[in-house]
């Protein structure tokens, strides 16, 4: 009597680098390089209104369904959900690479201290963020960014929250984890990786103005440094979290009530 035999066990290896530039391509395409395109267009639709770009306004966060708000509340949910798949993929195929997200730092191992570390990154850069976005405006080379277009509902500062994580985590883990990983593992070397990854930060920012794409590509360097020096991903999640949350939460609560606020 005779047994089929079990196939034979597979050691996971890392793609050759044409293989993994064009993997790297495609999650791109499906995620924050495409947000880049889409913001240049945004951009150069700007620019080629009649009115001047610092009278324009850029809304973060709006309604998907005015008026109705049980319907609004599943499509932020959606949209939310959706917004994280890229990440998921990333975790797929560094599974298939033989590793995980835990590679990047993206794991609650040391949660604390990322979080810890986060804030404090969070409260440096926050202000100068300000700061450089309303010199930016006043220059009328931005647009004014308004984070929420939210009705007042019950659910709107949960969802505000939960669009400043799902905003930080995908960001932080394709591109600056993942992006730099794959550019390494293709043979860039480190100044080269980190411009790419500056510029694809603020390349999908770009619909904000020129701020919005300097202010990011400086945010992009120093997360860059920092990733390098701390290997973790988490801290700049958490520290892009608290930051998004300031915002998007702090503008709902304030507009209205403040006059540079639009």
């Amino acid at each position: 009597m005779t047994t089929a035999s079990a196939e034979p066990a597979t050691t996971p290896r890392t793609p050759s680098r044409r293989l993994l530039a064009a993997e790297l391509l495609i999650v791109l395409g499906l995620s924050l390089g495409a947000s880049g395109v889409s913001s240049l267009i945004s951009f150069l639709g700007s620019l080629t209104e009649p009115a001047h770009l610092g009278s324009q306004v850029a809304t973060l966060n709006a309604s998907r369904a005015p008026g109705r708000p049980w319907l609004d509340l599943a499509w932020q949910l959606y949209y939310v959900a959706r917004g994280l798949m890229p990440v998921v993929l990333v975790g797929y195929l560094l599974v298939r690479e033989g590793t995980t997200l835990r590679v990047l730092g993206f794991d609650l191992r040391h949660k604390l201290a990322d979080l810890g570390r986060g804030t404090l990154v969070a409260a440096a850069i926050g202000g100068s963020g300000l700061a450089l976005y309303l010199i930016a405006q006043a220059a009328d080379v931005n647009l004014a960014v308004a984070p929420s277009g939210l009705p007042e509902v019950w659910w709107r500062i949960p969802v505000l929250i939960a669009s400043a994580w799902q905003n930080a985590i995908v960001e932080e883990v394709i591109v600056l984890g993942y992006l730099l990983r794959r550019l390494q593992q293709i043979g860039w070397g480190w100044p080269a990786a980190v411009a790419a990854s500056a510029v694809l930060r603020g390349s999908y920012h770009l619909y904000q103005g020129v701020g919005g794409l300097v202010g990011n590509m400086v945010m992009g360097v120093v997360f860059c440094l920092l990733y390098r020096r701390w290997q973790r991903v988490g801290p700049l999640v958490a520290a892009h979290a608290l930051i998004d949350t300031t915002a998007f939460v702090g503008y709902a609560l304030l507009a209205g009530h403040v006059s540079w606020l639009p």
